[in-house]
């Protein structure tokens, strides 16, 4: 059994750009290759970002029984169409299809090309799927799995409930020609790292808490550092929705961190209320190494941060800014456009950077993503 793990690249004809300001490791594709280690003869991933013209050249020379790839909403028609060229190069092979962009909207990937669709964390469903690939009987269903009959779509039925310390940590020697060259910004080389899954709170805009049922999953603390020793890069990006909302668990993983002698730099999502409210804790973790923290400020009035959810305030944004500042944390920060934003609107939000300090700013149109109230009032 040879599976091919593929993380799209941009099409720019397509899309009109490319990947800009970070290219870090696929982790969700390492999480999937640990748990059919046992399974596979051989495992490879092609990392489109860093190699774009290697796909039809290693689907020749690997020929892959199985084809995997993953991707978000703006991967859809890149991943459409990997899927074509790998059917059309290589008939027999079983083509899936996973992430978070499968899970909110499956309907994008039932095409002929693709055969199998994951959705939710993949880990357990992908494992089973390769268990009956070898065993030659896909005919069975699959929690979690959406399979092609060619004669129509079927359903395995909703997965049980995650068990996050069950699933194996990520096999990063998978790419391990690739790893130098995975960064966000001036953070190179960088690794990603999950201690939870899920977040507890709940903005319209964002549909990342849909996909774990609005749970939030915690990783023991034990299986963190036993993990984080075990990565060689100097930079760290927690990939945690929201790390930092349980503040004696995060204490207690710093200390741990700080007694086992890691010696690491860190980047980490962070909400401005859970700042405010656990400065001590973002203070010890800044004593071991937290340089750079992600806020998603997103609104800079009260009717946009009501509109979003945020349940915080303007005042509770600045003094957030300030704290960070005081702690001595760089801040990249996510602002929402709305497409109806006036010349007045744009100056306001360039006086609030500049005014607040903010040292890196970035900027996404309010986007109707799948999964979200806004997605599923437009097209219902």
């Amino acid at each position: 059994m040879r599976i091919l793990f593929i993380y799209p690249n941009l099409n720019h004809e397509l899309i009109g750009y490319g990947d800009l300001g970070a290219i870090a490791e696929p982790l969700a594709l390492e999480y999937l290759a640990a748990s059919c280690v046992d399974l596979a003869t051989e495992m490879e991933l092609l990392d489109l970002r860093l190699h774009p013209n290697e796909l039809n050249n290693r689907l020749t020379i690997f020929n892959p029984d199985v084809i995997a790839i993953t991707g978000y909403s703006m991967h859809v028609m890149r991943i459409q169409e990997i899927a074509q060229l790998s059917r059309e190069r290589l008939p027999s092979s079983k083509v899936v299809v996973g992430g978070h962009h499968a899970t909110l909207l499956a309907e994008d990937f039932k095409i002929p090309e693709i055969d199998f669709i994951v959705v939710g964390e993949g880990t357990a469903p992908f494992a089973k799927l390769i268990k009956l690939f070898s065993d030659e009987s896909e005919n069975s269903s699959v929690p979690g799995v959406w399979k092609n009959t060619h004669s129509g779509w079927e359903f395995g039925g909703d997965q049980s409930e995650l068990q996050l310390d069950q699933v194996a940590p990520p096999l990063r020697s998978l790419c391990i020609d690739d790893r130098s060259h995975y960064f966000i910004d001036w953070m190179k080389p960088i690794a990603l790292m999950r201690t939870t899954v899920g977040c507890p709170y709940r903005c319209t805009f964002c549909s990342l808490w849909k996909m774990m049922d609005g749970y939030y999953y915690k990783r023991e603390v034990d299986a963190v550092i036993t993990e984080l020793k075990e990565i060689k890069e100097p930079y760290v990006f927690l990939v945690d929705d929201e790390p930092f909302v349980n503040s004696k668990r995060m204490d207690v993983l710093a200390d741990s961190i700080r007694e086992s002698g890691i010696q690491k730099e860190y980047f980490s999502y962070c909400r401005i209320d859970t700042l405010l409210r656990n400065k001590s804790t973002l203070k010890k973790w800044v004593d071991i190494g937290l340089r750079r923290v992600f806020l998603g400020i997103e609104g800079i009035t009260e009717d946009e941060i009501e509109n979003y959810n945020k349940g915080l305030s303007i005042a509770q944004i600045e003094d957030g800014l300030k704290a960070a500042r005081e702690l001595g944390l760089k801040v990249f920060a996510s602002f929402i456009v709305n497409p109806n934003y006036s010349k007045a609107d744009f100056t306001r939000l360039s006086r609030f950077i500049e005014r607040n300090r903010i040292d890196y700013p970035s900027f996404t149109i309010l986007t109707p993503l799948p999964g979200t109230d806004d997605f599923i009032q437009q097209y219902d």
